[in-house]
């Protein structure tokens, strides 16, 4: 058997279908393929990343890694409630669902500090598989690598980011506080009167919407079947293990498929498919919103900055996407499944950059909006389900670009030790 490759020509036997072609369910499909994998990836759209993965903030941020449960955000919630503008908004429509995810959220609280220990590792963690992807299929997808700085008017805020720094800190991350005149040397375009800030060197930006259609391209270049335009109705798995696929194609049949295993990335209807499954996986959608301003004219270009931007009192985060694209996004929604782009949330952010960049032109900005498929605790769902060959991948909430390439290291490999055990993949007829 000199020069065979005895475990690809294992593992080529095992089928794995990725429901979802998000940059989960991208980054997860490329890395079970290269550990040998027969992978087909299921999405309803014609194109990858056509939902939440479209327009998003675009930063890599280790230092964006503090989960959101702790008492000053309960407490921020509740005054906002009746602000439409407010960065934070929770509709007072009542939904069992709604209801039941807001308590385990709060109950969520006694893991905070853990929780944001362990996020901030993964962050990390994730940076070189997401750049060494792109790296070994010789693509760029508008990365800046000039790091992420947060600012800072308000004294009592910017001493709140200083406990959090130390949390940071014990994950392994990098971030000195900066001075107001630090804050002007490190981005000069901004304006403000900043008492100070925090720089993440090792931070960056990219264009999500970029990388993911290009590792789409790889996946099917590297063999995938790249099953676009093929919405599933429904999972459903085997007696004898082994998941079947139930999907409506662009022809307008359903068919059934069976698989050795499925990994579900499907962001908001992971919650779904995991019931089908027998499993509990209790994501909600959060909506966000982002606005990518289009720098048409020399003034604006030279006027936008190129350094990633987080404000924390505004909770507004910007990316320098390429010369000519300046992308903004914030706010947090409850208002379940609704994608409907808001004029009420849109202006907080077109006015943010009038007021910081008072030379980019806003005459032409493209609005946005996205439900980020999160988990009560802030903590992705990686792992194995109940029944055999089922997987999950999904629940990223605001960092699914930050973290979806370790996540997808750490359920590829899970599988990878599951197949070669033999245990749970018995092959599906």
């Amino acid at each position: 058997m000199g020069g065979i490759d005895l475990r690809a020509l294992y593992l080529a036997m095992q089928t794995i279908a990725v429901i979802g072609a998000g940059i989960t369910g991208i980054t997860t499909a490329y890395k079970l393929i290269r550990r040998g994998f027969d992978v087909t990836v299921y999405d309803r759209h014609p194109y990858a990343a056509m939902e939440t993965s479209f327009a998003n903030g675009g930063q890599l941020s280790a230092s964006n890694a503090e989960v959101w449960n702790k008492p000053s955000t309960f407490l921020k919630g509740l005054k906002w409630m009746l602000r439409k503008d407010a960065p934070l908004l929770i509709h007072p429509a009542p939904s069992w669902h709604k209801l039941s995810w807001l308590a385990e959220f709060m109950l969520a609280a006694r893991n905070y500090k853990d929780n944001t220990i362990a996020t901030t590792r993964l962050a990390i963690e994730a940076r070189h598989h997401l750049l060494d992807m792109a790296s070994d299929e010789g693509f760029s997808f508008d990365a800046e690598t000039r790091g992420i700085l947060h600012i800072y008017e308000n004294p009592s805020e910017f001493n709140e980011a200083r406990r959090v720094n130390e949390l940071l800190k014990r994950g392994g991350l990098e971030r000195r506080a900066v001075s107001p005149s630090e804050v002007a040397a490190i981005e000069p375009t901004i304006h403000g009167h900043f008492v100070g800030g925090f720089y993440t060197e090792s931070d960056f930006t990219g264009d999500i919407h970029l990388y993911t259609r290009n590792l789409s391209d790889a996946c099917a270049k590297r063999g995938a079947r790249m099953a676009y335009e093929h919405a599933v109705e429904s999972l459903e798995a085997l007696p004898a293990g082994g998941v079947s696929v139930i999907a409506t194609g662009p022809d307008g049949e359903s068919r059934r498929r069976s698989f050795d295993g499925v990994v579900v990335c499907s962001g908001v209807a992971s919650r779904r498919f995991a019931a089908q499954l027998g499993d509990r996986v209790n994501v909600y959608p959060v909506k966000g919103y982002s606005i990518t301003v289009h720098l048409n004219d020399a003034e604006s270009r030279e006027s936008a900055p190129y350094v990633s931007l987080l404000d924390d009192h505004a909770k507004i985060v910007t990316s320098r996407l390429g010369a000519n694209r300046f992308r903004l996004a914030g706010t947090a929604e409850f208002a379940g499944l609704n994608k409907d782009i808001k004029e009420a949330r849109i202006r907080p952010l077109v006015d943010w950059c009038r007021k910081r960049f008072p030379g980019v032109s806003t005459e032409e900005v493209t609005p946005w909006a996205g439900l980020r498929p999160m988990m009560p605790n802030m903590m992705p769902r990686v792992g194995a389900g109940r029944r055999p060959g089922v997987f999950y991948n999904t629940g990223h909430g605001h960092l699914g670009w930050t973290l979806s390439a370790i996540t997808a290291e750490m359920v590829s490999g899970e599988i990878e030790t599951v197949a070669r055990s033999r245990k749970a993949f018995p092959v599906a007829a």
